[in-house]
């Protein structure tokens, strides 16, 4: 490995198909975590943290600065808010989360307490932004489409070659890409934010943050743009934008609502904390009936 490479290590959450990473300089010892997941029983409507106590874990060595959230997900908690406070980390992510909170404040009534600013973030990254981490150096690009917050991470350091953290925009070669019907998607924002990713150089590599496990192959979750150009089933070389968006419009009328999609969005637009508790200390989620 090329001098002050990214050290780069998947963490895959089986029970919702997700993968969190640590990007670690190993010329300082300088990391971040890469969306991170908060363990949730549904049935019992119960969390816990065995999952990020992992990352954590892994961590120990290093200086985590930064909780990167590459959106806000719709299908698995973040433990953003439980690692910085473990951690002393602060938590980032695209500045267009802003519009995610009024959207999802207006279909839960959340009420004039909840802040629709983004505050509840400690950074809100705009486009085109970078900053360091150790020698690393991070420039955040805005990939709206399947949501309007989505953003890359794009990290380089040394002689090799670049690392792109692209959240739910793209999934390995073998399943595609990801859906654009959530409030605020956009198919055709969609391709046009993917091909802006795959004008990276061709042995960039590429971090996705779902792994489905098509036909049951072994999870897998990095590839590089040349792999994609050449065989994503959505959206390889070839493929325009009225294709791609006939295609994923059709696809997503077929598809349900993700299963953690209503407590994952009223934890993830806190920044991962827990709604506030009642004068018994219990935290609640609300279930909007016929709203969505």
């Amino acid at each position: 490995m090329p001098d002050n490479e990214p050290e780069v290590t998947g963490f895959f959450d089986p029970a919702t198909s997700s993968i969190s990473y640590l990007i670690a300089d190993p010329a300082t010892g300088t990391a971040a975590i890469v969306d991170p997941v908060l363990d949730f029983d549904p049935k019992a409507a119960r969390t816990s943290t065995t999952t990020a106590d992992r990352i954590a874990q892994a961590a120990a060595a290093r200086r985590v600065e930064w909780i990167l959230e590459t959106h806000t997900h719709a299908d698995h908690l973040s433990a953003a808010s439980y690692l910085k406070r473990k951690l002393g980390s602060r938590i980032g992510i695209g500045a267009q989360v802003t519009e995610v909170q009024k959207t999802w404040e207006r279909l839960l009534n959340l009420g004039a307490d909840f802040r629709t600013d983004g505050s509840q973030f400690d950074h809100l990254f705009v486009e085109g932004e970078q900053f360091r981490l150790g020698s690393l150096a991070v420039t955040v690009w805005h990939t709206p489409g399947h949501t309007p917050a989505c953003v890359t991470y794009v990290v380089k350091g040394g002689r090799g070659p670049a690392c792109a953290f692209v959240g739910d925009t793209l999934f390995m070669p073998d399943y595609g890409t990801a859906r654009a019907d959530f409030p605020g998607g956009d198919a055709r924002r969609l391709f046009q934010s993917i091909r802006r990713i795959l004008s990276l150089p061709p042995d960039t590599r590429i971090f996705v943050a779902h792994d489905y496990q098509p036909g049951g192959r072994p999870v897998a979750f990095e590839t590089t743009v040349a792999e994609q150009r050449r065989s994503n089933l959505h959206v390889k070389d070839g493929v325009d934008a009225d294709e791609f968006a006939a295609f994923r419009t059709t696809r997503d009328k077929t598809l349900g609502q993700p299963t953690l999609l209503l407590p994952a969005i009223q934890v993830n637009i806190r920044a991962g904390a827990l709604p506030p508790p009642d004068e018994t200390g219990t935290s609640y989620l609300k279930i909007p009936l016929n709203r969505l």
